[in-house]
């Protein structure tokens, strides 16, 4: 049955399409801070630690960073072992077959997608406020998504961030990484710039007490912020990219969620040593609330170009693993194949520029609120498939044994795979419920187009 049908692995290296080799273990590490690491710094620690953790908030972003660890070793074996563009979709396809492949594809473009559009309306937001400082105003009708109500019809910054991201993927990998890895540099300055100059006004009553929600409020705390490290997995993405990705993918997706991890428990430290947590409830921008409380105000205007940047290379990355998740897609025949073409420096520009030139329409009309938890959803579902399809990898002779391997196996990727179930679980009903809908119109989409066109079908005929 085609559905259950596994991609052997000669059947990937055999492709007459493939991406150049030019990334590094740098490249890939800076890839990984790039998505990881967004607006959502200067905001998620102080949100957290003044509902349900307190200066704990240290200890719930160890446990999560923990947790993701066992999924990222999970996802550095597969890549390892299969350095093909799809990611999990790829993975899937040799352990699973086809149809759950797909699954995970439409689930992944899901994230990839929504992800785009939400960090772009995020972005908007942040220079829309930069510019008022200077008394700049973008006329109200395209300065916000869809609300005639509150007189805004298109959010034109959103919707231009995207494409011009895009552009600059078209150009290729190698020109789009030098550019990330200089906005991560400036990123990370100017995280480090807080938490140096913060630590000297730390005040340790501060921390006192410690756990004022109790141990359960770190745990809690530690589901919220477990979606502060969803992204890296797009490093994966890069996979048929990389020069050495035996050696060089491992080294990139567990340095890029180490780098992270730090970041998160460092600035969380001496956001909750500088000023209480009971004073930040209810306050949106915690970081910047901290410095005008330090009467630091100089930095804050660095913070909010830190955050600027942050955001764009979070579009960048995400952009960048869902037109190669595309790509995989097309040049197994599930997508049309058009979206698997490549120009002369073997870069996919007719894929790229669609999905920027549709991400950047979904950013500028829809309301993304309510929609957020799906990004969650989605990327859940595959680090639980991921975690679970290392079970399947170890029993398939087909794929190469060498690489990089789990350890503790199977302990890892059943105890990654029960934890990414669990906090699924604690999604909402109407989160649940819109996954039940696009799964279905994915599934429609491959039965109507994708099985009949599939590339492995025709080795059948």
């Amino acid at each position: 049955m085609l559905f259950f049908k596994r991609k052997v692995f000669k059947q990937d290296t055999e492709n007459t399409v493939h991406l150049n080799k030019t990334l590094g273990p740098f490249d890939l590490t800076m890839l990984g801070v790039g998505a990881v690491v967004g607006g959502g710094i200067f905001i998620l620690p102080g949100e957290v630690a003044s509902i349900v953790a307190g200066p704990g908030i240290m200890l719930s972003f160890i446990i999560a960073g923990i947790a993701c660890c066992l999924a990222a070793l999970c996802y550095s074996e597969f890549a390892s072992k299969l350095p093909v563009a799809g990611s999990a979709y790829t993975y899937s396809y040799h352990v699973f077959g086809e149809g759950i492949a797909w699954i995970l594809g439409w689930s992944l473009l899901l994230e990839y997608g929504l992800a785009v559009a939400a960090i772009a309306s995020g972005w908007s937001s942040y220079v829309k406020s930069l510019l008022e400082g200077f008394n700049l105003h973008i006329p109200a009708a395209i300065s916000g998504s869809y609300n005639p109500a509150n007189g805004t019809y298109f959010d034109i910054p959103a919707f231009l961030i995207v494409v011009v991201i895009g552009i600059l993927l078209s150009l290729g990998i190698r020109e789009s990484t030098r550019v990330n890895n200089l906005m991560v540099l400036i990123k990370i300055a100017v995280v480090v710039l807080f938490i140096v100059v913060g630590a000297f006004y730390v005040k340790p009553d501060n921390w006192t007490p410690f756990l004022p929600f109790g141990f359960n409020g770190v745990i809690t705390g530690a589901s919220m912020v477990f979606f502060a490290y969803i992204g890296f997995d797009a490093v994966s993405t890069a996979s048929e990219e990389v020069k050495n990705p035996q050696r060089n993918m491992p080294i990139g997706i567990i340095a890029s969620l180490a780098v992270c991890t730090l970041l998160y428990i460092l600035l969380s430290a001496v956001l909750t040593g500088v000023i209480s947590y009971d004073k930040l409830v209810g306050v949106s921008a915690p970081v910047a609330f901290a410095l005008q409380y330090l009467n630091l105000n100089w930095i804050a205007g660095l913070l909010s170009l830190g955050a600027i940047v942050g955001m764009t290379t979070v579009i960048l990355v995400m952009s960048y693993g869902g037109t190669r998740l595309i790509f995989a897609m097309g040049r197994d025949g599930l997508l049309p194949k058009t979206f698997a073409k490549v120009n002369k420096k073997n870069t996919p520009v007719k894929n790229t520029l669609i999905f920027a030139f549709l991400m950047g329409l979904v950013a500028g009309i829809v309301p993304l609120a309510d929609l957020a938890a799906l990004i969650n959803i989605g990327t859940l579902f595959a680090f639980s498939m991921v975690s679970l399809g290392i079970l399947f990898l170890r029993r398939n002779k087909d794929i190469p044994d060498s690489g990089f391997k789990t350890p503790l196996y199977p302990f890892i990727p059943i105890l990654s795979f029960v934890l990414c179930v669990y906090l699924m679980l604690n999604l909402s009903k109407v989160t649940w419920l819109s996954f039940a809908i696009w799964f279905v119109v994915g599934l429609c989409v491959y039965f109507l187009y994708g099985r009949k066109h599939s590339e492995l079908r025709k080795t059948d005929l």
